[in-house]
């Protein structure tokens, strides 16, 4: 299928590179199907773009790379959803987003992707988490991009 974007231009996406999220993202509740791409710039960047609305293409990283210790804590009803048969199969992302003093991460309210069945969705984490974790100026690779 093909998808216009405004980030990325037109795009060929394949059936199998699809995406479901049920029930959307916070704030983005009619895009339930996307897609996941590399940033051709940045290997620590991802976009999570959605096939039914070209013009929004969410920044997105793992966890691991920016933010060492972080560790999930959810209920089990947010995850239920994703149909995981073992948690080595989710795949976790952070939200990039941007405020006065560079590139934040939402802690708070990561996406989790169940690779095998390719459902996703954006679950809200346990705890006191931030929405705007605030990168560092060690995290620069990150910043040329997003």
């Amino acid at each position: 299928m093909r998808v216009t974007t405004t980030r990325f231009g037109r795009l060929e996406i394949e059936a199998e590179d699809v995406l479901l999220f049920p029930n959307g993202v916070l704030g983005l509740e009619d895009c339930r199907h996307w897609v996941l791409l590399a940033d051709a710039e940045n290997e620590a960047l991802g976009w999570l773009q959605s096939i039914s609305r070209g013009e929004i293409a969410l920044a997105v990283v793992s966890p691991r790379r920016f933010v060492p210790d972080y560790q999930l804590r959810v209920a089990k009803s947010e995850m239920s959803p994703l149909a995981l048969d073992d948690l080595e199969q989710a795949q976790v992302l952070l939200i990039v987003g941007k405020n006065q003093y560079g590139a934040t991460l939402n802690l708070k309210a990561p996406v989790v992707i169940n690779i095998d069945r390719r459902l996703g969705r954006q679950v809200i984490a346990n705890g006191e988490q931030p929405v705007q974790y605030q990168l560092t100026d060690g995290t620069t690779a990150l910043r040329k991009s997003a």
